[in-house]
């Protein structure tokens, strides 16, 4: 065999070995962003342990929660991707399937970077988006912000009409003067709801 011709068959097989180097990195790559999109890989930086949870199917939100059915509570985390100027928001819906009538959760960063985060209900397709009052029983109310996701903790409970609700998820671009601004009305942020069993 020639010098030229084995420089040759060397040269492709060091192209093809690093070709398939470079491929294998690429897929370890694109799975592990994958498992992390997945909430049963996500670890609470706060240690907290949750019994399920769900990858909601739009605005890149999940859902864990712990049912206790000796208080008939839920205790949940929902978290969603945010920048730290827009806001975000979880509900369940008593009396519906869509955003009137939910009874909401909503979390957005202040101006000092701390997180500000209240109930307030839906009552229309305009609403005040101001803490209320909810028909839902709601308590340890806390939010963090960090890797580009807001997350909101909250107990709900007792839940007097069984355990299975209608869940709204929302999130918006801007907060105005302390109040979260319209989100988009078109696209995932009309399909962000669904019905879930708490003790799935």
């Amino acid at each position: 065999m020639s010098i030229s011709m084995r420089s040759y068959i060397q040269c492709r097989t060091e192209i093809s070995s690093r070709t398939i180097f470079i491929c294998c990195i690429l897929l370890s790559l694109l799975f592990s962003i994958s498992a992390a999109k997945t909430c049963k890989k996500y670890t609470f930086p706060s240690n907290k342990v949750f019994h399920s949870c769900r990858d909601l199917p739009v605005l890149q939100a999940h859902l864990h929660w712990s049912y206790i059915p000796s208080t008939r509570s839920v205790h949940i985390a929902y978290r969603a991707a945010q920048t730290p100027k827009g806001w975000v928001s979880w509900a369940i819906n008593p009396t519906g399937t869509g955003m009137i009538g939910s009874q909401a959760i909503v979390a957005f960063s202040r101006i000092d970077g701390s997180m500000n985060v209240y109930p307030t209900p839906i009552n229309s397709y305009n609403p005040s988006m101001q803490p209320g009052s909810l028909t839902i029983p709601v308590s340890n109310i806390s939010a963090t912000y960090g890797n580009n996701q807001m997350t909101i903790f909250a107990v709900l409970g007792p839940l007097l009409n069984g355990t299975t609700f209608n869940l709204v998820w929302q999130e918006g671009s801007t907060v105005s003067n302390g109040i979260p601004q319209m989100h988009s009305t078109s696209g995932p942020n009309i399909e962000s709801s669904e019905t879930l069993d708490f003790l799935s």
